[in-house]
């Protein structure tokens, strides 16, 4: 989504939206901790490889876990690309960090969610990052209280 033409939610719009990105974004960190995982294997792979001057290994499994690696890695493209065609922007994968464009106040804003929270209840300004959250206060978010 082009910057000009970014989708701004309304906190109801975002809370429906992130309701249903979660298990995509979960899918995505699993991928993505399970592709470190095999990255690492790799890695110690070529030191040994390096330290000896070559030396013999079984290429089948480690072309195996290179497959399984790039299958990882497809897996995370596309559930990024499902998350940010809604107009969410992910911010930290490892974290589970998703930001929904808005206007509070008069002002653009994220409104910041993280794996482990219930509902977005923060929100910080396009300029900060997770460090300036700050609560929503929900008659700012366009919320009337049913008794007035």
């Amino acid at each position: 989504m082009a910057d000009e033409e970014q989708k701004l939610f309304s906190l109801p719009e975002a809370e429906r939206t992130r309701a249903e990105l979660e298990p995509v974004l979960l899918e995505a960190m699993e991928a993505r901790r399970l592709m470190q995982s095999i990255d690492e294997k790799l890695g110690e792979l070529g030191a040994r490889i390096q330290m000896a001057g070559g030396m013999r290994f079984n290429y089948e499994v480690a072309a195996g876990q290179r497959l399984e690696r790039n299958t990882y890695e497809k897996s995370i493209e596309r559930a990024v690309e499902k998350i940010h065609a809604t107009g969410c922007l992910v911010k930290d994968l490892d974290k589970g960090l998703l930001d929904f464009p808005a206007r509070l106040n008069d002002e653009d804003v994220y409104f910041c969610w993280r794996v482990g929270e219930d509902r977005i209840r923060f929100y910080h300004r396009q300029d900060e990052g997770f460090a300036g959250r700050k609560p929503i206060d929900p008659r700012d978010a366009g919320y009337k209280n049913p008794i007035q």
